[in-house]
């Protein structure tokens, strides 16, 4: 399995195939290869700002001349007009690099901002906001790096770091018992130490998984009212997550009802990015 950095590098390697292919004719057909200058990353609107560490690795990739002088850093709140980096070196890698670079950081700042707005709802209480699957793909290492750096916590990754047996598992499976059961003697053939996550649907599933011996419970798709009952009946048993639908009006009143973990899709599903520019200076 391709470790984070590898995973991060095949990425970059992919964004340059797909943007320059065999050539950026517009900046090699206009622009001299010893021209040499500057450009600064510009915020546009207020938000956390996210990716920096990335942009770097974007540079040095495609050209290691490029100089990188950064003044705001991964997690910082960002308003129009601040100035988060300037970049200096052969004009030509400069604007060869500028899309990729823009993709990279609106996209992982617009998620680092959702997700702060999430966590703030929840503050003085316990819970924290986790991401999902629910990723662009390919870049789900950077989204849910996004998501830490706005103050949130990763699930998973994918499949392979954790058992999250869900409905259409339980229902295959022929059953809670059976589904837990399988899960654990697979992990025991396999020298495996995962956690062992199951969705639950109501009242009866809770009592089976707690019959079962999970880790984590999660409540799917549950109201606040059913989930404070929930929470009665398993607290101080096992972790409990909250999910399904849930949204900016709601979230405060889940992590009231006294859950660990709520976890919200819309954080890197259809977020908006973060609007900014990478001007000549």
């Amino acid at each position: 399995m391709e470790t984070k950095e590898q995973l991060i590098d095949d990425l970059l390697t992919l964004a340059f195939a797909e943007d320059i292919g065999d050539g950026d004719h517009t900046t090699l057909s206009t622009i001299h290869a010893d021209e040499i200058g500057r450009q600064r990353l510009i915020v546009k609107e207020e938000g956390i700002l996210a990716g920096v560490d990335i942009a770097r690795r974007v540079f040095e990739k495609f050209d290691p001349s490029l100089r990188m002088t950064v003044y705001i850093n991964d997690g910082a709140h960002v308003k129009p007009g601040d100035v988060a980096f300037v970049v200096e070196g052969p004009v030509r890698s400069l604007l060869q690099t500028e899309r990729t670079m823009l993709n990279i950081m609106q996209r992982m700042s617009g998620i680092a901002t959702v997700t702060a707005k999430y966590q703030q709802k929840l503050d003085g209480l316990k819970a924290k906001v986790l991401d999902t699957r629910k990723t662009t793909p390919g870049m789900r290492i950077l989204e849910k790096e996004a998501v830490k750096i706005g103050g949130g916590c990763n699930h998973r990754i994918g499949l392979f770091d954790m058992i999250l047996i869900k409905d259409n598992h339980v229902d295959f499976a022929g059953g809670i018992p059976q589904a837990v059961s399988a899960a654990k003697n697979y992990l025991k053939e396999k020298g495996k130490d995962l956690k062992i996550e199951l969705e639950v649907r109501n009242t009866e599933e809770i009592l089976q998984a707690l019959e079962a011996g999970v880790d984590r419970i999660m409540l799917d798709n549950f109201t606040p009212a059913q989930t404070r009952e929930a929470v009665e009946l398993i607290a101080g048993r096992v972790e409990i997550e909250s999910s399904g639908g849930i949204t900016l009006d709601t979230i405060r009143d889940y992590g009231e009802a006294g859950v660990d973990f709520i976890s919200v899709g819309a954080l890197t599903h259809s977020v908006k990015g973060l609007d900014m520019s990478f001007k000549a200076c």
